[in-house]
């Protein structure tokens, strides 16, 4: 049996659609990623997987329980993570823990098998006011507090969100540690970085799932050459690029005088590009020589999972 499984689901506030047909299935198991901006419909989804909102359609099920009609027990098998810190702030770290244990019907001692791991880090604060730890420490804490019940599944809403660096990585060995507890974990994110840890991940955008697959298969799926083009200058760069002819050569017998790029977007230092058949990178080249960029540089990279979005998203206009 999946974990989750979603048929068709659709969701509308007033005139704004915000689901608009998802589907997908999480295996028992699995850490399932779905990567996508602000506003792309995760934290909707999500509401509606911990049985928190009724789509307007479709059916979602979780371990074979229906989120609308099997909602309360449901909820004893879900640990969720909000993407906004919603512990009480006027409680410490310990009366947190407790709290929720209570509602759940267990203890801190039951369970301390389970969060030890996270908790041990903040345990030595445990009679701080939670409104006073740190952005890493309320994430930890929120964590405990999601797992304290022992969960068949966490779901977890843009953890990361606003967290340092180095937080963010202990977070994700946190969940890979969860993982190996057989624990089902679901996510959002927008960083793509984080979709490389994941067993799957799910592309979204306004609300349309884009594509599934392993975050190795989706890059893969990336169907041109692609080219990181550098220059000191970014900003003269990236407009000098935008700024060369978009339409194919119209005698494309003979050598094209003014070659032309597809796309470019600018990536750290550098702005990806992708060429049309028959245009060489040499071209490209000897171009931004004569729009005053010498020196300039380009090769041929692997694309990253960003790129591949990009690309979906383009198809899906």
């Amino acid at each position: 049996m999946a974990a989750v499984e979603a048929y068709n689901i659709t969701h509308r506030y007033g005139k704004v659609t915000a689901l608009d047909d998802v589907s997908f299935t999480v295996d028992d198991g699995e850490l399932f990623g779905f990567i996508g901006p602000d506003g792309a419909g995760k934290t909707t989804l999500f509401r509606i997987a911990v049985t928190l909102i009724i789509p307007s359609g479709g059916r979602m099920t979780l371990f074979g329980l229906n989120t609308v009609n099997n909602y309360r027990e449901l909820r004893n098998l879900i640990g969720y993570m909000p993407g906004k810190f919603s512990l009480y702030q006027d409680l410490s770290v310990e009366e947190n823990l407790n709290f929720y244990a209570t509602v759940f019907g267990t203890t801190l001692k039951e369970n301390y098998h389970l969060i030890e791991p996270i908790y041990k880090q903040i345990e030595p604060y445990k009679k701080r006011i939670a409104g006073k730890l740190s952005g890493g420490m309320k994430q930890k804490l929120a964590l405990s507090c999601a797992l304290i019940h022992k969960p068949k599944i966490l779901i977890l809403d843009e953890p990361t969100t606003g967290v340092d660096a180095v937080s963010r990585t202990e977070f994700w060995e946190m969940l890979s540690g969860l993982k190996h507890e057989g624990i089902t974990i679901v996510v959002s994110t927008p960083y793509m970085d984080e979709a490389l840890r994941c067993d799957r991940i799910a592309l979204i955008q306004s609300g349309k799932i884009l594509g599934i697959n392993t975050p190795d298969n989706i890059r893969r799926s990336y169907s041109q050459k692609l080219y990181a083009v550098r220059y000191p200058d970014k900003y003269k760069l990236l407009t000098s690029l935008r700024s060369l002819p978009l339409a194919p050569c119209p005698m494309p017998i003979a050598p094209c005088s003014e070659p032309y790029t597809l796309s470019p977007e600018p990536f750290g230092d550098s702005v990806h590009i992708t060429l049309p058949e028959g245009t060489k990178p040499e071209e490209i080249l000897k171009a931004l020589e004569t729009a005053g960029l010498p020196g300039a540089t380009i090769t041929e990279i692997v694309p990253g999972i960003e790129d591949v979005f990009l690309e979906l998203m383009k198809k899906d206009e």
